[in-house]
């Protein structure tokens, strides 16, 4: 058998989150098996993990060069775990590959979520007298659950995600090929080396993307996701719709333009969103100060913050929910809709600050570990965070996030950077409403740009805007002096503890 990614990204951690990763130098099967109970029962949602045998692990990482196993060893362990699996109640068996890694021959146990769980395992399972436990992953170490933790995993049964369920309209002349093997050359997987119009099913049996059901073999809901043309097929309304309201959809909304939904395979669609965003919307403007030959570069939306919230809103989506994904553009922001919204284990006040939305509950947890291992999103609780330091760095203010208390859906604003609005929506958006359009006369790019980082952070130090803007700190001074005169600007505080405040009521 072949491992479904490459073996360089799962030692590295580059493919798989650490607390999903479990390192032995030997082959342990007490430990080994506790740890595969816990990656089975997957309390926390997030996939599974692997086991790497023959590897020693230091601070979280494989040391390198490995130092492998005995070769010979290999079929011994093979009929040994064939005797281990059945101890497992109920049965469950992992997968098991040999591969090689600095000359070294190592072995990978790959643990998929259990379809059958809670399972339970011996607490030693080569002793004689066996003393059955559940096991859970808290961190990186497998433990038995207690009290409230043990409740909730009995209450797992039989709750697979949606994604990981097998779907009975999903046939293998569902699945394209060309997408398939597209995705594990990218990935580097040897399974690629397969032929895919023979053996096609193996292939999807060796990346656990079929359900074993008495009558024989399920596709899997994400296997359609990825890797069929037309998902839109099997999932109402999976699509991205994009519409644009040049003069904004308060101000107009009978002025608009409607793009042709956007259709296909997830990765597809992320594509074709991007390509059309980057294409028609990202502008990047280049200021050249008079008095530094270094130019200033800023975008009206950088690149990635779209990126994160377009991945975002597919993979978090909920794939029942008959909605396509919504991106409206409007003069002064990008807002992007999904269904549903963030799951209630993520505090109000965190969705409210648009902070780090880290949740003990993923809705598509196997979606997530593909376009993981694509480069496309980065791990759990991570797509926020990206997105308000990219605005950051970029000078524009940052997102901000809105659901209901029911979480029926996930609405997010990506702010247009303050010099790209039209001269009366900029100084709308950053001095006021009551300030005239004479003043916008009166006010460089670059004062512009220093209105937008104070907006976004009103304690933001004069040094602070001369390092984001690449201009010298006595002009962005003399810019903050001439704002304070116009009396648009003002401050309030000593230099090392005030703030600045920008009036909305004075001109």
């Amino acid at each position: 058998m072949k491992l479904p990614i490459n073996i360089e990204n799962l030692l590295s951690g580059h493919a798989v989150e650490d607390n999903r990763l479990e390192y032995k130098a030997g082959w342990n099967p007490d430990a080994i098996y506790r740890t595969i109970c816990a990656f089975a029962n997957d309390f926390d949602e997030t996939g599974g993990g692997y086991i790497i045998i023959g590897v020693v692990e230091a601070n979280g990482h494989a040391v390198r060069p490995v130092q492998g196993i005995n070769p010979n060893r290999i079929e011994l362990i093979e009929k040994e775990m064939i005797g281990f699996n059945n101890l497992i109640r109920p049965y469950y068996q992992p997968r098991l590959y040999v591969e090689e890694a600095d000359g070294q021959t190592i072995l990978v146990i790959k643990v998929s979520p259990g379809e059958r769980r809670p399972y339970k395992v011996p607490d030693y399972i080569t002793a004689k007298q066996k003393d059955y436990n559940y096991y859970i992953r808290y961190n990186s170490s497998s433990i038995v659950p207690k009290d409230e933790y043990e409740r909730e995993l009995l209450n797992l049964a039989n709750r697979m995600p949606f994604d990981d369920r097998g779907n009975d309209n999903i046939a293998l002349t569902d699945i394209s090929p060309i997408l398939l093997r597209d995705y594990l050359v990218k990935v580097k997987s040897r399974l690629a080396e397969i032929s895919l119009s023979d053996h096609i099913e193996e292939v999807l049996e060796q990346m656990d993307l079929l359900e074993s059901i008495p009558e024989g073999k399920r596709i899997k809901n994400v296997a359609a996701m990825m890797f069929a043309e037309y998902p839109d097929r099997f999932f109402k309304q999976a699509q991205v719709d994009i519409v644009l309201f040049p003069e904004g959809r308060e101000t107009n909304p009978n002025n608009l333009i409607e793009v042709e939904p956007i259709r296909g395979s997830v990765p597809t669609m992320i594509k074709e969103v991007l390509n059309y965003l980057r294409t028609n919307v990202i502008k990047k403007q280049i200021i050249k100060p008079k008095d530094k030959e270094q130019s200033i570069s800023f975008y009206n939306y950088p690149y990635q913050a779209l990126e994160e919230a377009v991945v975002n809103s597919l993979y978090h989506r909920d794939w029942t929910i008959p909605e396509p994904v919504e991106i409206t553009i409007e003069p002064q922001r990008i807002s992007i809709l999904s269904f549903s919204g963030p799951n209630h284990t993520i505090p109000m006040e965190s969705i409210h600050k648009g902070l780090s939305l880290r949740s003990r509950r993923y809705r598509n947890r196997r979606l997530g570990e593909f376009l993981k291992e694509l480069d496309l999103t980065e791990g759990r609780a991570t797509g926020i965070p990206t997105i308000q330091e990219q605005l950051r760095e970029n000078g524009s203010p940052l997102a901000t996030i809105e659901t209901d208390e029911e979480r029926t859906y996930f609405l997010i604003d990506i702010p247009c950077h303050p010099y790209f609005v039209s001269d009366k929506m900029v100084l709308n958006e950053v001095v006021g409403k009551n300030v005239t359009k004479d003043v916008t006369k009166e006010l460089t790019e670059r004062q512009l740009i220093i209105l937008g980082l104070i907006r976004n952070d009103a304690f933001v130090t004069s040094y602070e805007m001369s390092q984001k803007t690449d201009v010298a700190t006595r002009t962005i001074k003399r810019d903050l002096e001439q704002l304070q005169e116009l009396g648009i600007l003002r401050r309030v505080g000593g230099r090392k503890e005030g703030y600045w405040v920008i009036n909305q009521s004075k001109v």
